[in-house]
């Protein structure tokens, strides 16, 4: 059975945002070894791309735009609604998009709950649309993620 762990972003600035997710993504590539992330834009694929590449040596995370890389693919990769995504199957996902993307297969499921309300009802509908489903779900608030790795 998949899980699913929706993240409340509740007073994280945008940056916290990205970084938070940049972690997130480091954990489930270490865990999965098979990540893909599917951001809203190729725009908001390019800024995570960037961010990913910030990383220190000992964090690095191999990944790409979809499409770039490898044949076969990078172990993470960062997609977007208009790409030309492969169909094979990936052990996690994250997704920070409005509308659930492919997810069958995968073991773990990331998601975001924005702060803003019309992005906060989409997140309800899709945590319906999961637990409908059959996915294992749990909500987190980040801040308290992020407070925890910082003590």
């Amino acid at each position: 059975m998949a899980q699913g762990i929706f993240y409340v972003l509740d007073n994280l600035t945008e940056e916290q945002q990205l970084q938070f997710f940049c972690e997130r993504i480091t954990q489930a590539w270490r865990e999965f070894r098979s990540v893909r992330v599917w951001c809203p834009s190729q725009a908001a694929a390019e800024q995570l791309d960037e961010a990913l590449w910030q990383a220190p040596v000992d964090a690095f995370v191999p990944h790409n735009l979809v499409g770039e890389g490898p044949p076969q693919g990078a172990p993470v990769e960062l997609c977007w609604p208009e790409a030309n995504v492969p169909q094979r199957r990936t052990a996690a996902i994250v997704n920070l998009m409005d509308d659930i993307p492919n997810w069958q297969g995968a073991r773990l499921i990331l998601e975001r709950v924005p702060a803003a309300e019309h992005e906060r009802q989409a997140a309800r509908e899709r945590y319906k649309t999961y637990r409908h489903q059959g996915v294992e779900l749990q909500t987190v608030k980040a801040s308290e993620q992020i407070n925890s790795l910082t003590k």
